[in-house]
C-alpha cells in the first residue's frame, strides 16, 4: 500500500506537469455548470456529456495510466474512468438521456447547494491546508469530477444512463471511507462522500423507474 506521503508526492508531480490544464478545465466546468443551471437547454446537457467525456478519458489516461503508475490498483481505476467516458460519449449520439434542473424547489435549492461546493472543491482543499500544488481541482482528478457528474446525475433521475451511475457509485462511497480520508488525508474528498450517498439513496428510491427507463 502506497504512503501517504507517496501518495501526495504523486499529487504534486501531476498538478506541477499538466499546470495550467487543470485551472482551465476547473474554469470551463464553472462556465458550463453556471450556464446550465441559469438556462437549461439540450445543447447545455450536450455539452455537459462533452466535457465528462473529455474530462474523464483524461483522468483515465493521464491521471493514473501516464502519471499515476505509482498508484494502488491503477490500471483498475484507469479503466473504470475510461469505461465512464465511453457511456458519457455513446449518449452524446444517442441522446437518450438528459441532465435536468429539478422542478420540485428545495431540491433544486440542495441541487444548487451541491454544486457549488463541488466548484469550490480547491478552495475548501486549501482552507484544511492543501494549497497548490496539492490542490484538487474539476475536470482533471477523479474524486472532484466523480462528485460533480453524481451531483448532476442524481438530480436528473429518472432521465439517466444507470451504467455510469453505478460506476460512479463505485468510486464515489468506499474510497473515501476506507482510503482518501484516512489514510491520505483527502478532507475535501468529505464532498464526493457525500454526493455519493445522496446519489446511492436517489437510486435505491428510484430503483423501479430507472430500471424501467434504462430498458427502453
Amino acid at each position: 500500500m502506497i504512503t501517504a506521503e507517496n501518495w501526495w508526492e504523486i499529487i504534486n508531480n501531476y498538478n506541477n506537469t499538466i499546470f495550467p490544464t487543470q485551472i482551465i478545465l476547473h474554469i470551463i466546468a464553472i462556465l458550463i455548470v453556471l450556464i446550465f443551471f441559469l438556462k437549461p437547454q439540450k445543447e447545455t446537457s450536450l455539452i455537459l456529456k462533452g466535457y465528462l467525456t473529455f474530462s474523464f478519458a483524461w483522468i483515465g489516461i493521464v491521471f493514473f495510466l501516464i502519471l499515476g503508475t505509482g498508484l494502488d490498483s491503477y490500471i483498475f481505476s484507469a479503466l473504470l474512468f475510461i469505461l465512464i467516458a465511453v457511456f458519457f460519449c455513446i449518449d452524446i449520439f444517442r441522446k437518450k438521456f438528459e441532465f435536468q434542473i429539478p422542478e420540485i424547489r428545495w431540491q433544486r435549492y440542495l441541487m444548487g447547494i451541491l454544486l457549488l461546493i463541488t466548484i469550490f472543491y480547491p478552495l475548501i482543499g486549501f482552507l484544511i491546508g492543501h494549497i497548490y500544488p496539492s490542490a484538487i481541482f474539476l475536470g482533471t482528478f477523479p474524486c472532484s469530477t466523480t462528485a460533480l457528474a453524481l451531483v448532476l446525475l442524481t438530480f436528473s433521475v429518472p432521465n439517466v444512463d444507470i451504467k455510469p451511475y453505478i460506476l460512479l457509485l463505485i468510486w464515489a462511497i468506499p474510497f473515501p471511507i476506507l482510503i482518501q480520508i484516512p489514510k491520505f488525508g483527502v478532507y475535501e474528498d468529505s464532498i464526493m462522500l457525500i454526493s455519493g450517498l445522496f446519489a446511492l439513496g436517489f437510486l435505491i428510491k428510484n430503483w423501479k423507474l430507472l430500471s424501467k427507463k434504462n430498458l427502453l
